[in-house]
């Protein structure tokens, strides 16, 4: 067993976190989680792979993954030049296949669009000789017409609307002036609950609730997760994991900030009073991630 994989064993076996517990938490398969322990990176299905399933168990187990790199930096395989060699043949394939095309397929673009340009230009050529024959007769024809004078209906009908519509206007504002005017109280509407995001830095989130008149807290799994949830005096109100369908609800009316860990959060939703939070970090960013939520009561 390496110096990193007794390091991750150690702290697993301290959460009181079992290699089937850790499957669930983190979507690895258990045979990758013992190859990590033991230092054997063989069986992984690359070295990409082995990066990104050391820092899942490290955040799972509540470990730095950027400290855990540094320190075992001898001991975990770097991805830089993996893919190398493929994409340099790939390059010479390419490089090969332009030097054998033929010449004549140079000029075919060229040729082909010389074709297209002239054929364009012979039709609006045609077009335009085809309008302005037509254009210059029918100016002629309009010309030579005599001018005939209609008496229109239509103006006459209008003129007589708008008598009617200013009459019945004047009267309208002589009703109004007389009515007397009437106000509708306006319905004050109580202030609704608000959650707002007021810092966020890596895997740690603060947010405010405002205008609420409780302060209860529940944490849903839909997946095994493992939870911890503290009240402002750092009191443990309830620790362990999770499995999925089960919940934990806590009245914290009487405090003013609780702190959640979420040690899967992609399986984890929280609640404030039957709201939803949404995180202002992706979990499939931050798979381990610390929630404070600061209660300001109503009263405030």
């Amino acid at each position: 067993m390496t110096e990193l994989g007794n390091r991750l064993k150690e702290a697993r076996l301290a959460k009181g976190i079992s290699l089937d517990d850790l499957q669930s938490i983190t979507k690895i398969q258990k045979r990758y989680l013992v190859g990590i322990e033991e230092g054997d990176f063989s069986i992984m299905p690359g070295n990409f792979y082995v990066r990104a399933f050391i820092k899942q168990y490290a955040e799972a187990v509540e470990l730095d993954p950027e400290e855990i790199f540094q320190t075992y930096k001898d001991e975990i395989p770097s991805t830089l030049n993996e893919d190398l060699p493929e994409q340099l043949s790939r390059v010479k394939t390419r490089k090969l296949l332009s030097d054998r095309s033929p010449k004549v397929f140079d000029l075919l673009p060229k040729l082909l669009i010389g074709i297209v340009v002239v054929g364009v230009a012979a039709l609006v050529y045609y077009f335009l000789q085809h309008n302005a024959g037509k254009s210059a007769n029918e100016t002629q024809n309009n010309q030579n017409a005599p001018v005939q004078y209609a008496k229109s209906k239509n103006l006459e009908q209008g003129k007589a609307n708008e008598n009617q519509t200013k009459t019945k206007s004047t009267k309208d504002k002589k009703d109004n002036q007389t009515k007397p005017e009437t106000q509708t109280p306006a319905q004050v509407q109580p202030p609704q609950q608000a959650i707002a995001v007021t810092q966020s830095a890596g895997k740690q989130t603060t947010y405010q609730v405002t205008n609420a008149q409780k302060f209860v807290v529940k944490v849903a799994s839909r997946g095994n997760t493992w939870i911890n949830i503290k009240n402002s005096k750092g009191v443990s109100q309830f620790q362990g994991i999770l499995k999925a369908g089960e919940s934990k609800e806590v009245d914290l009316s009487t405090d003013t900030q609780v702190v959640v860990t979420a040690g899967n959060s992609i399986d984890t939703d929280i609640f404030v009073n039957d709201q939803k939070i949404d995180y202002a970090v992706a979990p499939t960013q931050q798979v381990r991630q610390d929630i404070t939520i600061q209660y300001v009561p109503k009263s405030q």
